[in-house]
């Protein structure tokens, strides 16, 4: 057999993996649909083994950061005990050609984020005729997450947090730490001297500087096990979403535009202050990765300990940086089952 019989076209993989994840259970839900939020259309899709089980929505983070097409890797276990939905916010992946209204001076980009979630959810509560939904936001995620849990508490059985953000330029400035420390003690030269010129970081306010450094210490956040623990770069996962059974070629260019978003939402990201959010008025659960430090760990559970909820828990994720629910997948469907679907029986 010759190499290109062996190999298949990226379109014959694409279906292989859309026929082993086709879900063909009595009252199952596999929908890709199109819908309207915030007077511009974006893009969901809704998989569960069951539509009677607990709805469960994912906030992806990013900004610009879409999970839709890497979802494969790990949903499929979670579609035997929760309605999962997964959402490209406007202006990236399927959602990308979504227009940025005009907002007034004064006005406020991540509100349209907001709005769309609120909008989101009440058209999940709608369409599977429930009083509450699960809410799980990831990284930039959790932002809209927590305050959709701050606005509109009794839409939620409980709001989940993974690479929960508190407040931004301490979550920065904690990131910074570790990768400067870390590159000094493996006396990785090139790292060194790019986090010393990006110094002081975070940038003191919002720009074009800014959001260059944030590029550049990302970059090292992710080369030194930051971001996903066991990873360096994250080839891995940019080539499993390239493997998308939702997305198309034009909807895998559109993945250049994330520089695009974080530029737009930065300003307001820089003034964003979680630990103003003392209470949330439903239950909260936070899944935290030991080696997390795009969003370090340590922040999040600062805010923790004094934030008031009906009831909270805290899991830690010892093998994982940001991604737990990649890095340790089974595990996170454990925590899924166990930590959080019992909620929707309060």
């Amino acid at each position: 057999m010759t190499p290109s019989a062996a190999t298949p076209k990226r379109s014959e993989a694409v279906e292989i993996l859309r026929q082993a994840r086709r879900i063909s259970t009595p009252g199952g839900v596999e929908e890709l649909v199109e819908i309207q939020l915030g007077g511009v259309r974006q893009w969901i899709s809704i998989r569960g083994k069951d539509a009677c089980h607990p709805v469960l929505l994912f906030i992806h983070g990013g900004p610009g950061s879409p999970e839709m097409p890497a979802s494969w890797l790990y949903q499929s276990t979670w579609e035997d005990y929760f309605v999962v939905v997964q959402w490209d916010q406007r202006g990236c992946g399927k959602s990308a050609a979504a227009a940025w209204p005009a907002v007034l001076e004064g006005g406020s980009q991540m509100g349209l984020f907001l709005s769309d979630a609120k909008e989101l959810t009440g058209y999940l509560r709608y369409r599977f005729n429930r009083d509450k939904i699960f809410v799980l936001g990831h990284s930039w995620g959790t932002v809209l997450g927590t305050m959709l849990a701050r606005d509109c508490p009794e839409w939620l059985h409980a709001y989940v947090g993974v690479g929960q953000v508190v407040e931004w330029r301490e979550n920065e400035r904690a990131s910074y730490a570790y990768v400067a420390q870390r590159a000094q003690e493996l006396g990785l030269a090139d790292a060194v001297a790019e986090l010393q010129a990006i110094a002081p970081y975070p940038e003191p306010a919002p720009g074009e500087a800014a959001l260059q450094k944030l590029l550049i210490e990302r970059k090292w956040v992710i080369q030194l096990r930051g971001m996903v623990h066991e990873w360096t770069d994250l080839d891995i996962l940019d080539r499993a979403k390239s493997l998308s059974p939702e997305y198309t070629d034009a909807d895998l260019d559109t993945a250049g535009q994330v520089e695009t978003t974080v530029a737009r939402l930065l300003p307001e990201l820089f003034r964003y202050d979680g630990r103003q959010i003392a209470s949330l008025n439903c239950p909260v659960v936070i899944a935290a990765g030991r080696f997390d430090y795009a969003t370090p760990s340590s922040v999040a559970r600062a805010w923790y300990e004094n934030l008031q909820a009906p009831c909270k828990s805290w899991a830690w994720f010892d093998r994982s940086a940001h991604m737990p629910h990649i890095e340790e997948p089974g595990r996170f469907v454990d925590f899924l089952v166990h930590a959080v679907r019992p909620l929707g029986s309060r």
